[in-house]
């Protein structure tokens, strides 16, 4: 890799450069670097340490909770154990909606299978089978 500028990192990492700017202000992002001209450049490290700030970004952890993960990294091996304590939490969060996601899809694939098979006009109510409160 090679030094990129916050227009290629946006590119890059699928993000605008406000967000960019916003992730250093609140130091969510380690010091950025800057030209003589006072133009940002994005190195190797701190292009990593963006991929997983996106990559976090991504499977939901919120911003307040990725500046102390941030923050956590920063302070090194003392932190070890609350940064995966943090993970495993965001993971059954993920988990509990995938479930809610699976759960859904299933619904809606049924409704619409009472839909090709005109089940839906025999009488068959439209709000059966839903049993939210039994899940």
């Amino acid at each position: 890799m090679a030094d990129l500028t916050i227009t290629e990192v946006s590119e890059k990492y699928h993000i605008k450069p406000d967000t960019l700017r916003y992730y250093e202000r609140i130091k969510l992002l380690p010091q950025v670097p800057r030209s003589k001209n006072g133009n940002r450049y994005y190195p190797d490290e701190l292009q990593s340490w963006i991929e997983m700030v996106v990559c976090l970004r991504h499977s939901g952890v919120p911003v307040e909770k990725l500046i102390d993960y941030a923050q956590m990294l920063q302070a090194g091996d003392a932190t070890l154990d609350a940064r995966e304590n943090l993970l495993r939490e965001q993971l059954a969060e993920l988990e509990e909606k995938r479930h809610d996601l699976e759960r859904s899809i299933s619904r809606l694939q049924h409704k619409i299978h009472l839909y090709e098979t005109g089940e839906i006009k025999q009488g068959k109510s439209y709000f059966s089978d839903y049993g939210i409160i039994d899940d």
